[in-house]
């Protein structure tokens, strides 16, 4: 019933993902971002306190002239109309709409939650015909002591075609690296009419970048293609040679993998480490680093407040195996979260890295706390905090930004892409500019409420912490660099949303490359100053007041254009309002 993610508890639902138009969603989006190379926005977030929301504002409006508004079929068609016009917004740098759109129908086929749109899916399947919508469900396989069963699936599988949906392939996930059995797959044709060719296995791989090539090897991609009739599709050879290439480039990358020998360990040090899930895009985002300088990637978990002196009291052995995995990491990395807890062990953790030389990269309060660190280290204030800890400090290095809402919480912070720009001076040493490709201004997605305070900045600097990178204004601070270090960086921002598995985010890339040595890491930056490519769309990077004063609003206008354009694959005209 949530309208987004962005209330959510990382350690109940995982992180919160920030897309370029400031939507707050499922960590399963930036999944599809990073796979795909897709770019899209909080609209491609369908959730039922959205579609409830929608349903219930035409109702007071009067939109339904009078008519009992039900779930079947107010709220089934809005679930509809809602696919078909986002199936329209371009979501890369063709500018084109997209040829096929994927939905992801979550939960358990009989879930009460899922059951509106279940009925939705049903209804939308004659809706757009059936040459334009092929269903693929995904079903557990048990592995019993080496018996494959297959119970589980014929028993959704019934349950599904009980609903009206008949599944058009049946993906078999198992949980083990042996690969689906062929008399099982023989069994589940069978009992779940389907053919042969329609059931595929999902076993445990080395990587789940393989997953694309394990698919891809068992013939999906004839299927579907059969199957929506794309082999209709004009596509121009210059897109073709592209595709060629991208898949050339993942096999290598998911193949040479597997011939890494060196490694880097890096400490993650934060609030949500119960959950690794909380930090999934930071994960992904080492990843994509690791492969690109061949390093084998280690992570060390360490709950920030095992690292303070309380817990060396209550828990000594906890608090020792926290500084072992501190000590013995090649990097220190202090993601993003918000709330005093564990606040202090960030910061001896920070303090740490600064003064042994560690690379460290800081992400939104990350940053903010390497801030608070220095002040209270290197300017000597002492009792230097964060506003968020005490809203009465007497030194608040960090405070509250004043055109943010204090009594709402969802979808309040400062959201999206937003631009940053690069001192002058700073290309001739700045590393983290020069893993920008050496450009003067960058685009990276941020969330967060509180900033360095100005009053602070002119000490700050003059005591030798940079602040290479800063809002269009020059008056918000945004990335933080220390120049006698090996790699030393915070930022504002989230640069792990923007990461890809083939364009690694630059301060991550900066951050491996350190940890792994400081000829990789003069290695990447020169690399980086020829060869980076931002992974945003072109009409993405505008200027922050034209974000504010809603300028761009070039998908606005696509969504509402939607009903005027061809359905899925371009042969299916959306219906007039049925009320």
């Amino acid at each position: 019933m949530n309208i987004d993610a962005g209330t959510m508890r990382p350690t109940e639902h995982g992180e919160v993902y920030v897309l370029n138009d400031g939507g707050e969603v499922d960590l399963d989006l930036g999944n599809y971002e990073r796979y795909l190379n897709v770019t899209l926005s909080r609209d491609n977030n369908i959730t039922t306190g959205k579609i409830y929301r929608e349903v219930i504002e035409k109702e007071r409006k009067g939109e339904y002239l009078g008519k009992t508004v039900q779930i079947v079929p107010h709220v089934t068609n809005a679930i509809q109309d809602w696919i078909q016009s986002v199936s329209q917004i371009p979501v890369d740098e063709t500018d084109e709409a997209p040829d096929v759109c994927i939905v992801e129908l979550g939960g358990t086929v009989g879930d009460i939650e899922s059951a509106p749109f279940v009925e939705a899916m049903r209804q939308f399947q004659f809706r757009v015909g059936h040459s334009n919508f092929a269903l693929i469900h995904v079903s557990l396989v048990p592995d019993m002591h080496g018996e494959q069963k297959t119970k589980p699936t014929q028993t959704t599988v019934h349950s599904l075609r009980g609903l009206g949906l008949l599944p058009d392939l049946i993906a078999c996930r198992l949980l083990v690296p042996q690969p689906l059995n062929p008399a099982t797959k023989d069994k589940i044709s069978m009992f779940c009419h389907v053919a042969q060719e329609q059931v595929f296995g999902i076993h445990d791989v080395t990587s789940v970048y393989h997953v694309p090539l394990l698919l891809q090897s068992q013939g999906i991609v004839g299927y579907l293609t059969k199957r929506l009739e794309l082999d209709k599709i004009s596509i121009p050879q210059e897109m073709k040679e592209q595709g060629s290439s991208l898949w050339k480039r993942w096999r290598e990358m998911t193949t040479g993998q597997e011939r890494f020998f060196d490694s880097v360990t890096i400490v993650l040090v934060g609030k949500y480490t119960d959950l690794k899930d909380s930090y999934m895009s930071v994960i992904k985002a080492l990843e994509h680093a690791a492969f690109r300088v061949h390093r084998k990637l280690t992570i060390s978990w360490v709950e920030s407040s095992d690292l303070e002196t309380e817990t060396q009291e209550t828990s000594p052995a906890k608090y020792h195996d926290a500084w072992r995995a501190v000590v013995h990491a090649n990097g220190i990395l202090v993601p993003g979260g918000f709330g005093q807890r564990g606040s202090e062990g960030m910061m001896l953790a920070i303090k740490y890295a600064r003064e042994q030389k560690v690379p460290f990269l800081g992400i939104c309060f990350g940053f903010q706390l390497a801030v608070v660190e220095w002040a209270r280290n290197v300017l000597e204030i002492p009792d230097a905090t964060s506003g968020e800890f005490d809203p009465n400090a007497k030194h608040p290095i960090i405070v509250f930004m004043p055109e943010i809402s204090r009594t709402h919480m969802g979808g309040t912070m400062r959201l999206g892409l937003r631009p940053t720009v690069f001192d002058e001076g700073t290309e001739s040493w700045s590393k983290m500019r020069g893993l920008y490709g050496g450009a003067e201004k960058i685009w990276e997605r941020h969330r967060h409420r509180y900033e360095v305070n100005p009053a602070y900045v002119k000490r700050l600097q003059e005591s030798g912490l940079s602040f290479v990178g800063k809002d269009e204004k020059g008056e918000r601070m945004q990335v933080l660099e220390l120049k006698d270090h090996r790699f030393f960086v915070g930022l504002q921002a989230h640069p792990e949303f923007c990461a890809r598995p083939l364009n690694p985010s630059p301060p991550f890339l900066g951050f491996i490359s350190a940890a792994s040595g400081a000829v990789e890491l003069a290695e990447q930056v020169e690399v980086q100053r020829k060869t980076f490519k931002p992974p945003h769309p072109a009409h993405a990077m505008v200027g922050e007041e034209e974000l504010k004063a809603g300028l761009n609003v070039k998908e606005v206008t696509v969504k509402e254009n939607a009903a005027k354009k061809p359905g899925v694959n371009g042969t299916v005209t959306p219906e007039e309002t049925r009320e």
